[in-house]
């Protein structure tokens, strides 16, 4: 008898479609790579790419544009035109007019966006961010002109001068309650310089971008690798520690900043050491004395970078538990701050937001 009609019969179709499936996975995967290096051939064709001096820095400028059209010129021009506004370095400036003066009608279109954004960050910060600190920081030699010989009488009649609620402004004009406080926004001004000319760019229809100046930066849209802008994180090392390993910078981190503005502060490049003594460039508004804190960098990511520049050089003065205070109550904020713990161990906080962008580069 045969056994023949009893065999288990091969089901065909389960063989096919995981082979159509595997066929259609293998490509779409072809078409994808093969697509992604066509974007790349065609984003590198429209790559734009210049860099200047600004500041007492440099800057950097990527974009890309179909007619590779480069406006190094205008930015240059633009860049002429900010200082002009905000230098204290400039003795003509619009500025350095004010701080003669008790009142000054705005020229430009610059001095009123960066009172505002400092009494923003002045208020949130409970004063640790403030403008009106310029002469404490040059006292101390970080600004125009010789260090002064320091003394707690001296340190106390320059804190007399901070008052920043002295500064009385609106949308026409700009004065001051007691004509010896003097204005300062360097602190600020790289950050709203990159703003400006971003802003330019988008004017001129440039969608896919990133200015840096000084190291703080903007991006917008992709980069010519035809993903997020990832800008990198310096370990804060000092001059002497990257002389002993041998580097210029020296990269501990790298994140995606997209659509939005991101600014470092730290201690550890602006500094100088007196009879063993470090001073770091950032000054406390409290106490008038240079910072002492286990808060080594300060990375802020905020809707501009005027706004992400002056949270940066608060939080070196606020430490690190009032900072990440601060990044708690502020949900357009991120940050990513480099501290020193209790036996000397380099540490990291950062927000949910920043931790999701990390990119890895170890």
């Amino acid at each position: 008898m045969s056994n023949q009609g009893n065999r288990p019969r091969f089901n065909t179709k389960s063989l096919i479609y995981p082979i159509v499936l595997l066929g259609l996975m293998f490509a779409v995967q072809q078409y994808r790579e093969r697509k992604y290096g066509q974007d790349l051939a065609e984003n590198a064709s429209k790559l734009v790419y210049f860099e200047g001096n600004t500041m007492g820095t440099t800057y950097h400028i990527k974009y890309l544009d179909e007619s590779q059209r480069n406006y190094k010129q205008q930015v240059d021009s633009v860049l002429l035109d900010f200082n002009q506004a905000l230098s204290t370095y400039i003795a003509d400036s619009e500025i350095s007019q004010f701080n003669r003066e008790q009142r000054l009608k705005y020229k430009s279109p610059y001095f009123y966006p960066v009172l505002e954004a400092s009494k923003e960050v002045y208020e949130i910060t409970d004063g640790a961010f403030d403008p009106t600190i310029g002469p404490l920081a040059k006292a101390w030699g970080f600004g125009a002109g010789d260090r002064t010989k320091m003394s707690q009488a001296k340190v106390d009649s320059l804190l007399a001068l901070l008052d920043f609620p002295s500064i009385v402004f609106d949308q026409e004009e700009v004065k001051k309650e007691r004509p010896e406080v003097q204005l300062n926004v360097n602190a600020l001004a790289k950050g709203y310089g990159v703003d400006v000319v971003a802003d330019y760019l988008k004017a001129q229809g440039v969608e896919h971008l990133m200015v840096e100046i000084g190291g703080e930066v903007v991006c917008h849209g992709l980069s010519d690798k035809n993903m997020p802008w990832v800008i990198g994180i310096d370990e804060p090392l000092t001059a002497e520690e990257l002389a002993e390993r041998g580097v210029k910078r020296q990269l501990y981190a790298a994140i995606k900043v997209e659509n939005q503005g991101m600014a470092t502060s730290g201690n550890y490049r602006n500094y100088y050491v007196e009879n063993g003594v470090k001073y770091a460039h950032t000054i406390d508004p409290k106490t008038g004395y240079p910072v002492q804190r286990s808060l080594l960098s300060a990375t802020v990511l905020a809707p501009n970078c005027m706004l992400a520049d002056a949270y940066a050089t608060a939080f070196m003065v606020m430490g690190v538990e009032k900072s990440i205070a601060i990044l708690e109550s502020q949900p357009a904020l991120e940050g990513y701050l480099i501290y020193s713990d209790a036996e000397g161990k380099m540490k990291i906080y950062a927000t949910k937001g920043a931790e999701k962008a990390m990119v890895n580069i170890r």
